[in-house]
């Protein structure tokens, strides 16, 4: 099994991502494909005295944070995206993943691997570290615009990752809301709300955006631009909490040498709120393993969204989600709403 590496078109340029390929080369024993500017890559492998061998796809082109999404991934199909993409399509690669533009590899997703059968609009899940708890968010900005149907995927497809990626057995799926009441909601998470309770899941109702952090549930289901709102409030608040702490602890003498004394706990408050321990996020609802890496991932998050990689296809999360899909919503574009099944209960009943 290799995972395809898009080494172009982060933040940092190819040598975090192509060190942070290295290194889950060495720990998890994992075999990469790195594509991009094929004389850049040498020159990175030959400095890290690599002896293994490692496969190099070049590629041309470079897709960048700017770009307009579909007009590049149409232009630009020498890119290292796009050619990363390819190599999953024509089965050269398991899985692939990329810090570049999202949009792009969004975009070039639905192109090349095309959505899964079922599935109206691909999600991304994101991992959101809590309190003795982590919880996963999605859609966290794959769409913008949803319908209450596209919810329901969502809540299917969130499940099926809270079991495979987190092993939470029988997950439990919230749907995120301004109150936990069912009539509390704008008109899509109220129309979405009796989908949701129809379905195979095991649906515990309205969430409010506080439970993410608790074990209220597992999967917290929205639309993609209220995922991404709480997505980017969670990263910006983790980021001030991390230096308030910090400056507080240089403040004097008494101080610092009071941190001696909470070292370990500091040391893990700042590990639990660092996205890189995650890596990246998978976008789930497309014909292959695609995990989407933050444009300013470290070594450290791509070594640890390859793990991440691996783990899905280990597990068959497409498959299972296939199969889910087929399960729950075989007749869902042919039959009213009211005509679902009232008897459909979660299997965890």
């Amino acid at each position: 099994m290799k995972i395809a590496v898009d080494v172009m078109g982060s933040d940092y340029g190819p040598d975090e991502i192509i060190q942070g390929a290295i290194e889950a080369m060495e720990e998890y024993n994992q075999e990469v494909i790195l594509v991009g500017d094929q004389e850049k890559i040498q020159k990175k492998l030959i400095s890290k005295n690599i002896k293994q061998q490692v496969e190099i796809v070049h590629a041309g082109e470079e897709i960048s944070m700017h770009d307009s999404p579909a007009t590049a991934v149409r232009r630009k199909k020498n890119s290292s995206l796009v050619k990363s993409m390819r190599l999953v399509k024509e089965g050269r690669a398991a899985a692939m993943l990329s810090a570049g533009n999202t949009g792009a590899v969004m975009a070039s997703a639905l192109l090349e691997l095309g959505r899964i059968k079922g599935i109206d609009r691909p999600a991304i899940a994101v991992i959101i570290p809590g309190y003795q708890h982590s919880t996963v968010l999605l859609d966290a900005g794959a769409n913008v615009n949803c319908k209450p149907k596209n919810l329901l995927q969502f809540g299917l497809m969130g499940y099926l990752y809270a079991e495979k990626i987190l092993n939470y057995p029988c997950p439990k799926i919230g749907l995120l809301s301004i109150g936990v009441e069912v009539t509390k909601g704008n008109e899509i998470t109220i129309d979405a709300y009796p989908l949701l309770q129809k379905a195979n899941i095991n649906f515990m109702g309205n969430v409010e955006g506080r439970d993410i952090f608790f074990n209220t549930v597992d999967v917290v289901v929205c639309d993609g631009f209220v995922g991404n709102v709480v997505l980017k409030t969670i990263e910006g608040m983790a980021i001030a909490y991390i230096k308030m702490v910090e400056e507080e602890i240089d403040k004097n003498l008494f101080t610092k040498l009071g941190s001696l004394f909470a070292f370990s706990s500091i040391r893990y408050f700042k590990k639990l709120l660092d996205y890189a321990e995650y890596g990246g996020a998978h976008l789930l609802g497309v014909n292959g393993v695609v995990t989407i890496c933050h444009g300013s991932s470290s070594a450290k998050a791509i070594k640890n969204a390859i793990r991440l990689s691996k783990e899905a296809v280990e597990k068959l999360l497409v498959q299972a989600i296939q199969d889910s899909i087929e399960k729950n919503m075989l007749n869902f574009h042919r039959i009213p709403l009211s005509a679902i099944s009232q008897e459909v209960k979660c299997d965890c009943d």
